[in-house]
């Protein structure tokens, strides 16, 4: 009996130190949520990725940078409307994650460019990196690939797959 009680305590133990899904990673207290890339053609040179990230914590971080095997760089970006012309800029130093704040890197706003592919980055498979946040430190990430159209990553939603329905 005992012995069974032990073996259900670690199962308990081990359960209970999953994250909340198998995207979310946390360091210290930033937690990415989502991460999802978007597939490129064959030849690009770049390539888009995406996620939640949130401070719960007391003081500001500050995402700086990153790596990637599958890129030379990975940067931070932002896109923004100027004059009504799209335009996309490299924040060289970095964004600010206020603490309680969630900022959400997506199409059409904040998000990292994977520059210098390697080899494309096809729907359906994985692309690994490492974000670095100046006070939480270095957080490996793993992307899902979704079609070169999608608009999000998030279970469920739209990653630009077939359309079911009417």
């Amino acid at each position: 009996m005992k012995r069974s009680a032990f073996f259900l305590a670690a199962g308990l133990a081990a359960f209970a130190t999953m994250p909340a899904s198998a995207d979310d990673v946390t360091v210290g207290s930033i937690k990415v949520s989502g991460p999802w890339a978007r597939a490129t053609p064959k030849g690009a040179a770049v390539g888009g990725a995406y996620f939640k990230v949130t401070n719960s914590g007391t003081a500001s971080d500050r995402l700086v940078g990153g790596s990637s095997d599958a890129a030379q760089r990975l940067e931070i970006h932002e896109m923004s409307m100027d004059d009504g012309v799209m335009k996309m800029r490299e924040l060289s130093q970095g964004l600010e994650i206020k603490a309680g704040e969630t900022v959400e890197f997506k199409p059409g706003g904040y998000h990292v460019m994977l520059v210098g592919l390697k080899k494309p980055l096809m729907q359906g498979q994985n692309v690994r990196a490492t974000l670095q946040f100046e006070k939480a430190g270095k957080m490996d990430v793993v992307f899902k690939i979704g079609s070169i159209a999608a608009q999000n990553g998030s279970g469920g939603h739209d990653m630009g797959g077939p359309k079911q329905g009417h």
